[in-house]
């Protein structure tokens, strides 16, 4: 029989493995820009962005692209997938081939407008998780927006239209999804501006506080107006602020400065109403599914099944240590994992999880009393 004379080493790879949470602030950003260096920004194809002042030298004047770009370099320099299309019609009043432009489709075999966005991972890019069109989202680019973060796994913001309060608050009615931010009225810089600096804004505080934070309550930079009056009253239960909130509008305010003022999404879902659940929830669907790729077409032993809930629970007791998860547990369920299912090469690993949510209301009870006379000293 054979003999093995000397030393031979066998390579064990079972055990924990690190997920990396998935990247959220990369910016999808669809605009126009008839002057822009075509090489830079070539018609309905993403370019990916890392130098925001570079782009900036090469957007030109006209359209959207130039100014949201400014916006959003006031507050951050972030990564941005930029999808470049044509204005539309001028003659058009309707602004309909506009946005159809926007829109965008399929041109032989080549996404365009917004659904370029979604090719963008598949050239070798980000995937955009903060999706905008300033200044061009009317109630059609919004609701194909939305259908896009969807699939993106990402947040889609976009104005309320509305001349006032309560136009604004009919027209959010027309939407149901947790991947949307409304916001109103906008700032004085251009039409468009209070969203391209939601853009900014937000993947600023992905970099610098987490996903776990919403873009309420936060300093805008670079904002010098509001487009429309807006009462808001810190202490009290009344204005214009609070009209909004309650329909689910982030309103537009000035308190220290400028600022974003709610947390709501337009989800028709409880459970999703704050951004930062519908972001933790992306987070951990897409680190959990990407990060566990190294596990498909292994054979199923209880060593694989451990491996797999203990890398999970590994990343849910980091999140939070960082402050950025309540809570989270994964498990295996013998009960949803019969023989038959198992044999057949699937598995169900269940978990949940306890998002952080903002601190939306804070009551402070408020009692006047004589008992402090009793120590008052006599001078």
């Amino acid at each position: 029989m054979p003999v093995h004379h000397g030393i031979k080493t066998n390579e064990i790879s079972t055990g924990v493995r690190t997920l990396a949470t998935a990247s959220t602030a990369v910016i999808g950003l669809v605009a126009t820009a008839p002057d822009a260096d075509a090489t830079a920004f070539p018609l309905n194809e993403p370019v990916q962005i890392t130098d925001i002042y570079a782009a900036l030298d090469k957007a030109g004047e006209g359209g959207t692209l130039a100014k949201t770009l400014e916006a959003i370099a006031d507050q951050v320099s972030p990564t941005a997938i930029v999808v470049r299309v044509e204005e539309g019609d001028p003659e058009d009043e309707e602004g309909e081939t506009t946005d159809a432009n926007v829109i965008g489709g399929v041109v032989a075999g080549r996404m365009t407008g917004l659904k370029a966005l979604l090719a963008a991972e598949g050239r070798g890019m980000a995937r955009p998780r903060i999706i905008g069109a300033p200044g061009l989202d009317t109630q059609a680019v919004t609701t194909e927006m939305v259908a896009i973060a969807k699939k993106l796994n990402g947040m889609a913001y976009a104005r309320a239209i509305g001349d006032d309060v309560a136009a604004a608050t009919l027209y959010r009615e027309n939407f149901s999804q947790r991947e949307l931010m409304l916001l109103w009225p906008d700032f004085t810089g251009f039409s468009g501006d209070a969203v391209a600096r939601a853009l900014g804004l937000r993947a600023y505080i992905d970099q610098e506080t987490g996903w776990h934070k919403t873009l309420s309550n936060v300093g805008i930079q670079g904002v010098t107006g509001l487009s429309r009056d807006v009462f808001f009253d810190l202490a009290g239960d009344q204005g214009e602020a609070k009209l909004l909130n309650d329909a689910d509008i982030t309103a537009l305010i000035k308190l220290d400065g400028f600022r974003f003022w709610g947390n709501r999404t337009t989800s028709d879902d409880p459970l999703f109403g704050f951004e930062s659940t519908v972001r933790t929830a992306q987070v951990l669907r897409d680190t959990i599914g990407q990060g566990l790729a190294w596990a498909i077409d292994k054979p199923i032993t209880t060593v694989l099944i451990k491996d797999i809930v203990d890398t999970i629970n590994t990343l849910f007791g980091r999140l939070q240590r960082e402050g950025r998860l309540i809570g989270a547990t994964a498990w295996y369920d013998p009960a949803s994992n019969p023989a038959a299912d198992l044999a057949g090469g699937k598995l169900v690993i269940d978990y949940d999880f306890t998002p952080c949510a903002p601190l939306e209301s804070l009551t402070l009870n408020q009692r006047i009393t004589d008992k402090y006379y009793a120590n008052l000293a006599v001078a």
